[in-house]
C-alpha cells in the first residue's frame, strides 16, 4: 500500500461524462489543486443521452451538462476544463481520439494524468462499466504509452512529452492511495453541481460519497481516501 503525499505540479484528468470525474477523483484533484498543482480536466462525451425521460431535448441535455462541468470544476479549483462533445455511446479509441488526447497532453505537459481503467468491466452482478469509459480508457492508455511521448506518433500534435504516471480509477487493482481528508466535501459540491444527475436525493449522495471515501480511506489508515491503479512511465 503507498499513500501518495507528493502533490504534482501539472495534472490532467480524462474521463468519459460529465460527472465522472468528480464521482471518480474528485477528492483528489481538489486536494492537488488545493495544494497548488495545475489541474486540467478532459471531458470527452457530450452527455446528451444521460437522462431516462424519452422526451428530453439532447441538445438542451448537452448545454445543461456543459454548465454543471463548469460549475463543478470552479468547485475543485481546476484550472481549465476541455470539452471535446462526443456523443454519448459513440466514443471509440480510433486514431481521431488517440491524436486529440495525444494533442492535448502534449499541449498541458502535465506530470500526472489520471482517467478510468479501461480493464475493469464487471462491478459485482449489477453494473457493467459503460462502453464510453472503457473506450475512454484504453484510449488514454494508447495516446500515453509509447505516443505522447515518442516525436514520430502525431508529429503535428506538438512537440512530444513524457508523462510521469498514469492513475487509473475505478480499478480491482488498486495499489497507490491519495487522503482527500481534507477535499471530501468539496468533491460532495462538485457532485452535487451535476443536477440532472441527482434522483432528488442529493442528501443521500452526499452520505454515500462520504461512505465511500471512508471505506477507502481505511484501507490506507486515513479518514478519507480514493485509490488508484498506478502505470509509471519516463
Amino acid at each position: 500500500m503507498t499513500l501518495l503525499a507528493d502533490v504534482p505540479d501539472r495534472v490532467l484528468a480524462v474521463y468519459a461524462h460529465p460527472d465522472d470525474p468528480e464521482v471518480s477523483c474528485g477528492g483528489t484533484l481538489a486536494h492537488w489543486a488545493a495544494h497548488g498543482a495545475q489541474v486540467r480536466l478532459v471531458v470527452v462525451n457530450a452527455g446528451d443521452k444521460g437522462a431516462h425521460d424519452p422526451a428530453t431535448d439532447p441538445d438542451e441535455l448537452t448545454r445543461r451538462r456543459a454548465g454543471e462541468v463548469q460549475a463543478a470544476a470552479a468547485v475543485l479549483g481546476l484550472s481549465g476544463i476541455d470539452l471535446l462533445g462526443v456523443p454519448d455511446g459513440e466514443v471509440a479509441n480510433d486514431l481521431a481520439l488517440r491524436g486529440r488526447l495525444v494533442e492535448l497532453v502534449r499541449t498541458h505537459r502535465p506530470d500526472v494524468v489520471v482517467g478510468p481503467d479501461p480493464t475493469a468491466v464487471f462491478f459485482g452482478d449489477s453494473y457493467v462499466n459503460h462502453r464510453d469509459h472503457r473506450e475512454v480508457g484504453w484510449a488514454l492508455v494508447d495516446a500515453v504509452a509509447a505516443a505522447a511521448g515518442s516525436p514520430l506518433y502525431f508529429p503535428g500534435a506538438g512537440a512530444a512529452h513524457q508523462i510521469g504516471a498514469l492513475l487509473l480509477s475505478g480499478t480491482f487493482e488498486a495499489d497507490v492511495w491519495v487522503d482527500v481528508s481534507d477535499a471530501v466535501e468539496a468533491k460532495i459540491r462538485a457532485v452535487a453541481c451535476h443536477e440532472s444527475r441527482m434522483a432528488g436525493d442529493p442528501d443521500l449522495v452526499a452520505e454515500l460519497l462520504r461512505q465511500r471515501t471512508a471505506e477507502t480511506g481505511a484501507q490506507a489508515g486515513v479518514p478519507h481516501a480514493e485509490s488508484f491503479r498506478r502505470l509509471r512511465f519516463g
